[in-house]
Order: C-alpha cells, then sequence, then structure tokens
C-alpha cells in the first residue's frame, strides 16, 4: 500500500511539472500616448502571451523583433479601449517593441524586454 501511494505521488509530481513547463509566461504591454509600459522587464525563454491593451485615445499597434534578428511579430492595430493578445514563441536575448503607426515610435512609443533561459 505505502509503495502504491508513493507512486501515485510520485505521478502526481511528474503531471504537476509537466502542467508547469507547458503554461506560458505573460506579458502586458500598455499603449497610450506615447508611451508604451511592459508589466515586466524580462520573461523566460518559450511559449509568451502578450497582451497588447490600448488605453490611449489613438489607434496603436505593436511590433516585437529580436536585437539582431530578423522576424518581426506584428500585432494588428488596435482601437481605444481594445486588446489583442498573441501566443508567441521568443529565444533568448533582447527585443525591441515598438508602435509603427504614424510617428509614434519617435515620440516615445518603444520599449525593450530581456528574454532569460
Amino acid at each position: 500500500m505505502t509503495r502504491l501511494l508513493a507512486l501515485a505521488a510520485a505521478a502526481a509530481a511528474l503531471a504537476a511539472g509537466s502542467a508547469a513547463a507547458t503554461t506560458p509566461g505573460r506579458l502586458g504591454v500598455r499603449a497610450t500616448e506615447f508611451h508604451l509600459t511592459l508589466s515586466r522587464a524580462s520573461v523566460k525563454t518559450g511559449r509568451l502571451l502578450v497582451q497588447l491593451q490600448n488605453a490611449g485615445e489613438d489607434v496603436h499597434d505593436l511590433r516585437l523583433r529580436r536585437i539582431g534578428g530578423t522576424r518581426t511579430y506584428s500585432f494588428p492595430e488596435t482601437s481605444p479601449g481594445g486588446r489583442v493578445t498573441l501566443s508567441l514563441r521568443l529565444l533568448p536575448g533582447r527585443y525591441r517593441l515598438w508602435c509603427s503607426v504614424a510617428n509614434h515610435a519617435q515620440l516615445g512609443m518603444r520599449a525593450v524586454l530581456r528574454v532569460r533561459r
């Protein structure tokens, strides 16, 4: 009976570890005129849910690219009060984030995210 309980406990611990490993990280990005505010400065590598919340008065979007990389992740234009969420898989490194609408990035709508191992 003791051995059966030990096996059951080990199986439960393994299942819990698997669930934790597959749970994506989360990052909130708040857009206002003319700032991007990240909910955290760094996240772990792997799957990440990124949610853009437009708390401003203008339409905003979001672009994300690893510094030195070539792939750009694009969030659609989001109306004031709107939200959009994308699931991304990011490698370790530093990523630039910016709003590509008009001259918003030049006005300060940019940020840097660190993705760590």
